[in-house]
């Protein structure tokens, strides 16, 4: 095959990218560096299946050649982006996923579109079904990039149902690992970056609230079984294992044998109590569930982030 993915080089969009071509497939890749960074693509760029195009998705995008899949990764996808980026975000999840659909109408492509467990905002279910509607403030804060994916899997809908493009769409769990950002907001990658700098382990509230963390390598597995395997309703790919992120800073604080103290502050507005996937969906159309555990996956995340240290990539924002 040969597939478009935008946001491909962004944390998602570069392991994606490798998963494809381990495959013996050919990758066109394209990103506007707001959010992704050329370091996770460079070593992608000699190799003969992999192109790259930097551009806007949310922009006019014609993209030369056949194309069997376009796959949109492209967002903001962290809450200090989407709240310095907000009409960025819903620009790509509007006017983004509408040209990356337009495209895969015109190739006769697969569409798969980067949705999030955000469209579930601060959950009354848990864990939380795909059947779920949600519970989102449309006018909050958060609610550039929660719409915005709402929005993207309404088109989406609309584009199969309308057009007949074979869709998919994946709503993902927190996920973590390597090629995380620095300083991007996500409490894997801030929790990391602050212990090996010495720095406080700041939580946000009073770090009761739960998050369901999935190592990037199981993510990718999922994302490309649903690819290969899917139909066209959301499925969710996450772990279901559930943590508080007090629990979480206390395992970052265990595997980097910082002396880091953890400190508190308010949590933010509409910050989700609980999230936790139910992934029965997921383990029965395409037989995946997540292997890593979560100790394992922070360890390996740690390892990147060491290699780091010292860049201008670590410095605070």
């Amino acid at each position: 095959m040969r597939v478009l993915i935008t946001g491909a080089a962004g944390f998602l969009g570069s392991h994606l990218s490798e998963r494809f071509l381990a495959d013996g497939h050919s990758v066109v890749g394209l990103d506007n560096f707001v959010t992704g960074h050329p370091d996770n693509i460079a070593h992608l760029l000699g190799h003969e299946r992999y192109s790259f195009v930097r551009h806007n998705i949310s922009e006019y995008t014609y993209v030369a050649g056949d194309l069997d899949g376009v796959l949109h990764f492209a967002s903001p996808a962290s809450p200090i982006d989407y709240l310095e980026l907000p009409i960025q975000t819903l620009k790509v999840g509007s006017l983004g996923t509408h040209n990356a659909l337009g495209i895969a109408l015109a190739k006769k492509a697969r569409f798969f579109l980067a949705s999030t467990s955000e469209v579930y905002g601060d959950p009354l279910v848990h864990p939380q079904p795909e059947s779920y509607w949600g519970n989102v403030n449309p006018i909050g804060p958060r609610g550039v990039y929660d719409e915005a994916k709402r929005f993207a899997e309404a088109i989406t809908m609309a584009y199969h149902r309308y057009h007949g493009v074979d869709t998919r769409i994946v709503r993902i769990f927190n996920t973590y690992g390597p090629r995380m950002r620095p300083r991007d907001g996500r409490v894997v990658s801030n929790f990391i970056v602050q212990a090996l700098l010495g720095e406080p382990i700041t939580i946000y509230g009073d770090g009761s609230q739960t998050r369901s963390f999935c190592y990037v390598d199981d993510e990718v597995e999922g994302i490309y079984r649903l690819f290969l395997q899917g139909d066209a309703m959301p499925t969710n790919i996450g772990n279901p294992v559930e943590y508080t992120v007090k629990q979480l800073a206390e395992i970052v604080v265990e595997q980097t044998g910082t002396k880091s103290p953890i400190i508190f502050k308010p949590l933010p507005e509409d910050d989700p109590k609980v999230r936790q996937p139910d992934i029965t969906r997921a383990r029965t159309m395409l037989g995946w569930e997540p292997k890593v555990d979560v100790r394992d996956g922070v360890r390996r995340t740690i390892e990147y982030f060491r290699t780091l240290a010292g860049s201008s990539r670590m410095a605070p924002r």
